[in-house]
């Protein structure tokens, strides 16, 4: 085995309505190094993260262990890491995905995208990031007996995706203990209704329904409590021409559509985040659509 390297993208969950069910990639990316070394299992660039918690080295084992087989003499470098953690894009998924993928390429290849999907899905417990991070693009998925169905989405090329990161966290395990447990016919109709203009607004390129269609009554009412500011920012995004915005996964990003000629965005929306509390950073981003891959 020689050195290669894996480049896998953030991703966007929820997007709205989309509770575990929408996710995208987007074009911010995390690389990692792998070279044969000598003997045991090395990790560089990860911090103080113990091997046994690291996530890559625990999708790595996982899958590797699936198939009976082990690895000895390997080491992992967190090379370039502009994913920010605990912030609603997907730095999990992008790990389980890169551990899934070193196994494979350790095992030549004997998996393919299904069964990469599967491992990371069964691990992440729902597949709105995994699916994304693995295959690029935007895409609706369902987990079900084991098994990942999913279906890719268009997005119109115009778009672009407005990511505003504060410097405080939100932890999922917070951010899914908020959600209620049970919800009202009107309420569930509401959000299905969404969903499904959501896809097709975007299949279509029907920017105009995209505020409407990612209204949610399912997460964001209640995770919106635990991201400071969030009204203001929305609001603020909405009177600079956004086309919709929502929160990114659990938070604490947000996350605003824009059009591509809409050049002004950027800085106005710059210079009002720098008025609220979070030291906030904004990012222009666009579709990957390419999903991980060994460089």
């Amino acid at each position: 085995m020689s050195m290669f390297k894996i480049k896998v993208p953030a991703t966007t969950a929820n997007m709205g309505p989309g509770y575990d069910v929408l996710g995208m990639a987007l074009t911010l990316y995390n690389e990692f190094e792998v070279e044969k070394i000598a003997k045991g299992i090395e990790t560089v660039g990860f911090g103080l993260i113990p091997l046994e918690e690291n996530l890559v080295y625990i999708a790595m084992k996982k899958t590797l262990d699936l198939h009976g087989k082990k690895v000895n003499g390997l080491k992992i470098t967190a090379k370039k890491i502009d994913i920010p953690m605990s912030r609603g894009l997907g730095s999990s998924a992008t790990c389980i995905v890169v551990g899934i993928m070193i196994a494979n390429k350790l095992m030549n290849n004997i998996l393919n995208k299904e069964d990469i999907l599967r491992i990371g899905t069964e691990m992440e417990g729902h597949p709105d990031n995994i699916v994304p991070a693995a295959i690029g693009g935007m895409c609706a998925s369902i987990y079900e007996n084991n098994e990942v169905i999913y279906s890719k989405v268009n997005v119109a090329n115009n778009l672009r995706f407005v990511v505003m990161i504060p410097d405080f966290t939100v932890s999922t395990h917070e951010a899914r203990k908020v959600v209620p447990k049970n919800y009202s016919k009107k309420d569930c109709i509401f959000n299905i209704s969404r969903v499904a203009m959501l896809v097709a607004s975007m299949n279509n390129g029907e920017i105009e329904h995209l505020r409407k269609a990612t209204q949610d009554k399912i997460h964001q009412p209640f995770r919106a409590n635990l991201i400071p500011n969030i009204q203001a920012v929305f609001k603020a995004c909405e009177d600079l021409g956004s086309k919709a915005e929502f929160i990114s996964g659990s938070g604490s990003t947000l996350m605003a559509i824009i059009d591509e000629k809409n050049v002004q965005f950027e800085e106005k929306m710059k210079q009002f985040l720098e008025t609220i509390e979070g030291n906030w950073k904004i990012k222009i981003l666009a579709v990957d659509t390419e999903g991980a891959m060994v460089v």
